[in-house]
């Protein structure tokens, strides 16, 4: 069979690719190696982690503390069961919804690993091997967890972020190792549900593309809600008890660190990094060479070496984002058909954490600021000062707005607390068109929202210019 265009994989980014072809009239094809479709946003990464978060807070009754004036301990009588069920559905609906968007556009869909062949043919091996052709193909395979050969796993009580989904109880304690987005997102929602967790790092630079004293403030968070955050330290060996003794279970895992430290732990978590999910291509048939992290180079037009063969999504690097990623499926299919309707990702991009509490931020951080020796100032608003709030019962976060002192132009904006993903669009488009403090203080909100901490920022700001704190 000869297509147009072929996408291999069927994630945030090949799905809008394959979706967006189809709608403007060509024949396309789409290879998934998995039984579910959505690739790692809908299955192992984007939605499970961030629907577990939900869960866990609504379970823990976390934030309702500061809305009723006590303390809401964990139902205890909460299984795991209980925790696992939204995301089993969430998962479960969102697959379907992926074949049917698919399908709905037409789309031939193939099951089975994908290989090259040559640059325009492509083996299937699945239920039935076959070879279809492709004018043009996109690869969109997404990554895996990286699993190294020293940590010891046995995806049961040694996991990864894929596993990790698959527990079969709660753990009594669980050192995660690595504070990289998946490590704080995953180690706040064990402590929100109450578990012991050691955050384990080999540096003390965490989340280092985040504004630090965002970060300073959240490290501060996690240690209140008695997180042990373990910086500057190596793990020098693991040792787990054998699976095939019957009292294994009853026995825990031994952390040695290179502070001489040894931890006691239930569970152990691995979330130290992904790679391309590129191994199993064959992409030596083509002469595409693939990075120490086995992701795929591309030019601005997500192009290969090979004028035909276009790469998007994770299996190219950073940023690995699902809302990424599926704009670089779209601009991939307009300068292949010429579309001429979505040429370049938009430059500024906004990151989100979905972390107890969250962190979200675009534009400039306070350190970007220093590097390039911009005159800059700050404006910051607290959760807690908001009417919102204090009707919310909101008692940790804030909001900072960088903006530069001869304009007074917004060049960032970064915030830790509740609905941080979803206030952070706003600041998006200040900083795109390149809003003032004065047009944000012009700006009339609905009364009372959370979208008040931009004014007060704004307002705060301007004290700082001024040596003079206002509040008008």
């Amino acid at each position: 069979m000869k297509y147009e265009l072929i996408v291999i994989g069927s994630g945030p980014a090949g799905e809008k690719a394959a979706v967006k072809a189809a709608y403007f009239g060509h024949k396309v094809a789409l290879i998934e190696k998995e039984v579910q479709f959505g690739g790692a946003g809908v299955n192992t990464g984007t939605l499970p982690s961030k629907t577990l978060k939900e869960t866990a807070l609504f379970l823990s009754g976390k934030y309702d503390k500061g809305l009723y004036g006590i303390n809401r301990a964990i139902q205890r009588d909460a299984s795991l069961e209980d925790f696992m069920h939204r995301k089993n559905f969430v998962v479960s609906i969102e697959s379907e919804e992926v074949k049917k968007n698919l399908e709905l556009h037409h789309v031939d869909l193939y099951h089975g690993s994908a290989k090259f062949i040559d640059s325009r043919h492509i083996r299937i091996s699945g239920a039935k091997e076959e070879v279809i052709e492709g004018e043009n193909i996109i690869i969109a395979t997404g990554s895996y967890p990286v699993n190294p050969p020293e940590i010891p796993f046995d995806h049961l009580r040694i996991l990864d972020s894929d596993t990790i989904l698959n527990i079969h109880r709660f753990p009594k304690s669980i050192a995660v190792l690595g504070a990289g987005v998946i490590g704080v997102e995953y180690s706040t929602i064990f402590a929100t549900m109450g578990i012991q967790v050691f955050l384990i790092n080999r540096n003390d630079k965490v989340l280092t593309f985040i504004d630090q004293e965002v970060v300073k403030y959240f490290l501060e968070i996690m240690k209140k809600d008695k997180i042990d955050i373990l910086l500057n330290k190596k793990v020098l060996s693991i040792k787990a008890p054998d699976p095939t003794c019957s009292h294994s279970a009853e026995e825990l895992i031994d952390i040695k660190l290179d502070s001489g430290e040894v931890l006691h732990v239930d569970m152990l978590l691995y979330a130290a990094g992904r790679n391309g999910s590129t191994k199993e291509l064959d992409l030596h048939k083509v002469n595409i060479e693939v990075d120490k992290r086995e992701c795929i180079p591309v030019n601005s037009k997500y192009q290969t070496v090979v004028p035909n063969i276009y790469a998007v999504g994770d299996c190219i690097g950073f940023p690995a984002l699902a809302s990424t990623s599926m704009d670089q499926g779209r601009v991939a299919v307009a300068h292949i058909f010429g579309t001429k309707d979505l040429e370049n990702i938009a430059p500024v991009l906004p990151y989100g954490i979905y972390s107890v509490p969250e962190i979200s931020t675009a534009g400039m951080t306070e350190e970007e600021a220093k590097t390039k020796q911009i005159s800059y100032c700050k404006g910051i608003a607290k959760y807690k000062d908001m009417p919102r709030g204090m009707i919310m019962g909101a008692e940790e976060g804030f909001l900072k707005l960088l903006f530069t002192k001869d304009d007074l132009i917004i060049r960032g904006v970064h915030i830790v607390g509740p609905l941080a993903t979803e206030l952070v669009h706003h600041g998006l488009e200040l900083i795109e068109e390149e809003k003032t403090l004065m047009d944000v203080i012009g700006k009339v909100y609905n009364f009372p929202t959370y979208h008040d901490l931009y004014k007060y920022a704004a307002y705060d700001g301007l004290g700082n210019l001024s040596g003079h704190k206002i509040k008008l």
